[in-house]
């Protein structure tokens, strides 16, 4: 089984920029599409942004143009560039594996708290 670990997060200023990793386990180069999902308290965990394996992205509205999903097949690794960041992107920052259906495919890892502060 794939276990995944994201890091990277931290305490930024608005407007800074933070760079997350995600490292698989294992070989993630069968799962189609890999994304960074956000979760905060009291609220469902909501799906930032994808790519599938062919390079196709696709963001939320609210992270759009501000957030850059990459992969490198080679070290198993999924990265979130984000920049001009704001106070409501404050969250725990997981990656996964996401199905045709949306369900994440792996069991989740430990997440990475990012808070967007003055």
């Amino acid at each position: 089984q794939v276990q995944l670990g994201e890091s990277g997060g931290g305490l930024v200023q608005p407007g800074g920029s933070l760079r997350l990793s995600c490292a698989a386990s294992g070989s993630i180069f069968s799962i189609n599409s890999m994304g960074w999902y956000r979760q905060v308290p009291g609220k469902e965990r909501e799906l930032v942004a994808v790519m599938a394996r062919g390079g196709c992205t696709n963001y939320d509205d609210s992270v759009k143009g501000r957030f850059t999903i990459s992969r490198d097949y080679a070290k198993n690794t999924v990265y979130l560039q984000m920049n001009s960041l704001k106070p409501e992107d404050t969250a725990v920052y997981y990656c996964n594996g996401v199905t045709a259906g949306g369900t994440p495919v792996f069991a989740w890892g430990q997440g990475t708290q990012v808070t967007v502060s003055s």
